[in-house]
């Protein structure tokens, strides 16, 4: 997929005019997939996709057009040709743009890993059998992911990687289930059974009758799964430089200095420990750490070329979106199976969902709790909590109002297939909260 990308470019170099520039972003996947219901394969297949964004420039002017690619060097010619026919036929009757970034620093780089991965097939087995006759939903995806850049001046760029995202529930009963996970770039069967004995274990508790808890406060423990759902809706212009310079970031009191988190809480963009590449669309690189949080207070934000051209900063290689795609939050000192131990009485949260702001200038997030969510008393689970309502401010989770974070933090991938797989991850602690509110 290298060398016909490579060819395309060339190709495309050869039709550029007088003035003219490019930019090319190639993004494509060869995965296997396996969706799982009542401990079955219901839907296998495999998807096989490339497609380029060719963006041509002309004096500041500049339009974009997306083809999808067959493979087939002769027709993915002629189609890059037409798009140029097209776009070229757009620029002169586009004005400039003033907040146009073009990167003319030549930055190539080359980040290939080879796969170490089983076939898919073998990983469903093992998933079922793991899952040892219980009723079991979920998704198998596996392969490689790849993007690639190029654009006049000759700079070239390439991304490849492999790795497997397990995805999956286990049923008990209506809307009670357990929810699991395991991914990564190297598989390892005694952590699938690891996982799912903790999920096995899980569910024969959601056997038990449901309690319902009165609206109020509650000590409480998020999962990772838990905060990475929090984390999500601060992805939402949280992060981003123009929304904090504009007044429109939830974060915008943390920016200014205001507000700030626990000393303990340290967030930042991790392109090294991802499985996002280290450039972007418009070919800027993209630092292998930018610092957001450091000892609670906020010191930087994603800043794309557009932000970085419009208030006059540095661009740190941030999407038009401005939003992290390898957040990574610092684990904390509480060790791996005292969790319920030093909640002592209150609620084990597994996940959340249908997360959003309730006040997003004051950062107040609500939700829902989601499958596997306990009553404990004395670190032991006694029982199932029914769904309830959580709103919070984000000082009450991760300010003020935490307690203390675990000593791993866990690997998050998106799971998200929608057009293509996520390149996007986490990696988050286990957070415990002093009293987190609960409306009803």
């Amino acid at each position: 997929m290298r060398s016909w990308f490579d060819t395309l470019t060339d190709h495309l170099s050869a039709q550029i005019r007088g003035h003219e520039g490019f930019t090319l972003y190639l993004s494509g996947e060869s995965s296997e997939f396996a969706r799982l219901n009542r401990g079955r394969v219901r839907q296998p297949g495999h998807v096989q996709q490339c497609a380029v964004t060719l963006r041509l420039i002309d004096n500041g002017r500049h339009a974009s057009q997306t083809i999808t690619l067959s493979g087939d060097p002769a027709d993915d010619r002629a189609r890059l040709d037409h798009a140029v026919d097209n776009l070229r036929g757009f620029l002169p009757h586009l004005p400039a743009d003033p907040h146009l970034l073009v990167a003319e620093s030549v930055q190539s780089s080359s980040d290939a890993m080879a796969s170490a991965l089983p076939p898919a097939a073998a990983m469903v087995d093992d998933l079922l059998k793991e899952a040892d006759g219980n009723d079991l939903v979920g998704i198998v995806a596996s392969g490689t992911t790849v993007r690639g850049f190029a654009n006049h001046h000759g700079q070239r760029n390439w991304f490849s990687r492999s790795g497997f995202n397990l995805d999956w529930c286990l049923v008990h009963d209506a809307d009670k289930a357990v929810k699991a996970s395991l991914a990564g770039f190297t598989y390892d069967r005694s952590a699938l059974h690891d996982e799912m004995a903790r999920a096995r274990s899980q569910l024969a508790t959601l056997a038990r009758p449901g309690r319902t808890i009165e609206p109020g406060a509650y000590r409480a423990w998020l999962t990772p799964s838990a905060l990475s759902e929090i984390f999500g809706v601060l992805h939402w212009g949280g992060f981003g430089l123009k929304s904090l310079e504009t007044g429109n970031s939830p974060l915008r009191r943390y920016w200014s200095g205001e507000h700030h988190l626990d000393p303990r809480v340290e967030v930042s963009e991790d392109i090294a420990h991802g499985i996002a590449p280290d450039f972007q669309a418009d070919g800027f690189r993209r630092p292998a750490r930018t610092s957001l949080f450091e000892a609670g207070r906020m010191t930087g934000a994603m800043v794309s070329p557009r932000s970085a051209q419009e208030f006059g900063r540095s661009t740190n290689g941030a999407s038009n979106g401005e939003s992290p795609v390898s957040l990574s939050m610092a684990a904390g000192d509480i060790p791996v199976g005292e969790e319920l131990a030093r909640l002592g009485t209150g609620l084990y949260i597994g996940n959340l969902w249908y997360t959003n702001f309730s006040d997003r200038d004051a950062c107040r997030i609500t939700g829902m709790t989601r499958f596997a969510t306990f009553w404990v008393e004395d670190g032991e689970i006694v029982a199932p909590v029914n769904v309830m309502r959580f709103d919070e401010t984000l000082d009450g989770l991760l300010g003020a109002g935490l307690e203390g974070l675990s000593a791993h933090a866990a690997f998050l991938p998106s799971n998200m297939t929608y057009g293509e797989r996520s390149v996007e991850s986490n990696r988050l602690p286990g957070a415990l909260v002093k009293a987190m509110r609960f409306t009803l």
